[in-house]
């Protein structure tokens, strides 16, 4: 029987720490925007953002998860921090390989509505002010990404770019993170119980002491 591997596809403020803390209490090795010194002996890769090496194994093999083979499923897979910008999620190269290298692995999108991913970017750390439009992403470029309207136009289409790639597939799921059977839903698809489910990582107020210290990289704060 092939491997599960799951790759979750949202944005951040989607819900993707939610997700991480649902699959490791199902007892599934998740790698969540950082490699945790804990998760695994590899010295080399303690601290590594998983987009980093979602994008070293793209380039050097073929394959975007050959560098993280203890990993069952990658719950947050984007960087935005000190110039660094990776966005797999986004890359229809990277979603490409994967399927190609593991027939057998399934996508998740992690979802709200647009407005509310949106606000909470707003409110979390200085990502909606500074690091987003100080920052060159896909389909946002350099300057862009400030304003409540231009995230919600990016964040939507984001949606409209992964309604194209799995248009009939039955290895994709958008899984709103706030509906009652969300716990179900992903329990289903993937074939493993899912024990848990609620809400982690919410946006807290922004004041400008919450923003200098969110910005210092951390095991609690630097997800986005």
């Amino acid at each position: 029987m092939s491997r599960l591997r799951l790759i979750n596809l949202g944005l951040p403020k989607s819900g993707t720490t939610t997700l991480a803390r649902a699959l490791r209490r199902a007892s599934l090795e998740t790698a969540d925007h950082r490699i945790k010194p804990a998760q695994i002996p590899d010295e080399a890769r303690h601290n590594a953002f998983v987009g980093q090496l979602m994008y070293d194994g793209y380039f050097s093999t073929g394959d975007p998860l050959a560098l993280m083979p203890e990993f069952v499923a990658f719950s947050e897979i984007n960087a935005l921090r000190n110039g660094l910008s990776l966005w797999p999620q986004m890359d229809f190269g990277v979603i490409y390989a994967i399927r190609q290298n593991h027939p057998s692995a399934v996508f998740v999108q992690t979802w709200r509505p647009a407005e509310a991913i949106s606000g909470s970017m707003q409110r979390w750390s200085n990502l909606g002010d500074t690091r987003l439009p100080k920052n060159d992403l896909p389909g946002l470029p350099l300057g862009y990404g400030g304003s409540h309207a231009e995230r919600v136009r990016w964040i939507e289409a984001h949606d409209r770019h992964l309604d194209q790639i799995f248009r009939g597939s039955d290895v994709f799921l958008r899984l709103d993170v706030a509906a009652p059977d969300a716990r179900e839903q992903l329990s289903d698809f993937i074939d493993h119980p899912i024990k848990w489910w609620g809400h982690a990582n919410r946006s807290r107020p922004l004041d400008t002491a919450t923003a200098a210290q969110n910005d210092t990289p951390n095991d609690t704060t630097e997800a986005l």
